[in-house]
């Protein structure tokens, strides 16, 4: 198949999704505007604090500009959480107690938290070493939630639903606003007093609403993905109900402290730039992820989420089929990458996965899964999971360099 030719069709097809993702954006830009405008931010902000980081007003504002931009009472953005694993481990240490159980609602979590909450190793201190339980439900045949079991399942015990926002690396839907909403009102019909908390990585500015609209209690991610708008250098966020962002900010730093702590030192300018261009980011990472499902369906590899279809993150699979093929996707896409293009990825074991990973990561930021990138686990069927991008231009030119030689599926 030429290449060039699918990819010309692709963009002439894709024209009014790609119309629609612009409107999109600018209804996220608006309120991103809305609340950087009501809360005054001035070059004054930008300045840093070093030290305890004790009365950063830059900090303090991005905080209440943040909160206002994800639809929650309070949030906290810090430079101290490494990553969103990070934030979400933060927020179920902060907010579980011994005794407490965790219920799982949308499958088994990311790879990232199975050591977190204990399903994996042992001496570092998870969840279940804790006396923190855990349960999920596994969703149906077709990949939704089991709307029949969710609405029996919670326990008297059940402190925290986990709803996990984005497939992750499984062979599912993303949540939409609306899924997410429906399953806090049965989860609330239960028990009110359950706190729903939403990994919310890779959904930030996807819709226009954000969880906290629709119920959910809590939510936490990165800020090198969605939020950081492919400049914040590092960090990640938590936000949702005060008292829980509090709790949540007291496993950060320490009891007492809480939120008052985290120095930002010089890197408040760029965490506000980088909200500031998070929606058009995240507009278009949606437009690579709609480009590429056009061009591997075309050619006969199964793609989720399909062409066409409104998304609800920025991640874009494919089910490749075989190791080679995996590696040889992330390697050609790694030589249109800016950074490293001369980087060979080479499948190894990374922290906090149980499979070997390969990584196509060309990025100015170190794991910045806003700007173009690709990954998967080394297992069947072989599913790359392929992210970002600062412009769908920069995607169309590495497809145009891997269809080179690229076979259809068999």
């Amino acid at each position: 198949m030429d290449s060039l030719k699918l990819l010309d069709e692709a963009e002439k097809a894709l024209i009014p999704i790609f119309s629609g993702i612009d409107a999109q954006v600018k209804q996220n830009l608006k309120k991103v505007l809305k609340f950087l405008r009501s809360h005054r931010v001035g070059a004054h902000h930008f300045a840093g604090v070093n030290g305890y980081g004790h009365d950063d007003l830059g900090r303090e504002t991005l905080d209440r500009v943040l909160a206002g931009v994800l639809d929650a009472e309070a949030a906290i953005a810090r430079i101290q959480l490494v990553s969103g694993t990070h934030a979400i481990a933060c927020a179920l240490y902060g907010v579980l107690r011994p005794g407490d159980e965790l219920l799982a609602v949308a499958g088994a979590p990311y790879d990232t938290l199975e050591e977190v909450i204990g399903l994996r190793g042992s001496g570092q201190g998870s969840l279940a070493e804790w006396g923190i339980t855990y349960r999920q439900l596994a969703l149906t045949p077709q990949g939704d939630i089991d709307w029949d079991s969710l609405a029996t399942a919670i326990r008297p015990h059940t402190r925290m639903v986990l709803i996990q926002r984005s497939c992750g690396y499984a062979w599912r839907q993303s949540l939409a606003i609306a899924t997410i909403g429906r399953i806090v009102e049965v989860v609330k019909a239960q028990n009110p007093d359950t706190i729903c908390f939403v990994d919310n990585c890779y959904g930030e500015l996807i819709e226009n609403q954000e969880p906290p609209a629709v119920g959910a209690d809590l939510i936490a991610g990165s800020l090198i993905k969605n939020l950081g708008g492919t400049i914040a250098p590092t960090g990640g966020y938590i936000a949702g109900r005060a008292d829980l962002v509090e709790m949540a900010a007291c496993r950060l730093t320490a009891p007492g402290i809480g939120s008052a702590g985290g120095a930002t030192l010089d890197l408040n300018r760029l965490l506000y730039q980088g909200l500031f261009l998070a929606p058009q980011m995240v507009g278009e990472a949606i437009k690579s992820s709609h480009l590429i499902a056009y061009v591997f369906d075309q050619m006969g590899y199964p793609v989720n989420p399909a062409p066409f279809v409104p998304r609800r993150d920025v991640i874009q699979g494919i089910q490749l089929g075989s190791r080679s093929q995996l590696i040889a996707f992330c390697r050609a896409l790694q030589r249109s990458s800016p950074v490293d293009a001369y980087v060979d990825p080479i499948p190894a074991p990374m922290p906090g996965y149980d499979s070997e990973l390969v990584m196509a990561g060309g990025t100015f930021i170190d794991g910045s899964t806003s700007e173009l990138s690709a990954d998967g686990p080394l297992r069947e069927p072989y599913t790359v999971f392929c992210q970002g991008g600062t412009h769908w231009t920069h995607t169309a030119i590495a497809l145009e360099d891997l269809l080179q030689d690229w076979p259809p599926a068999s």
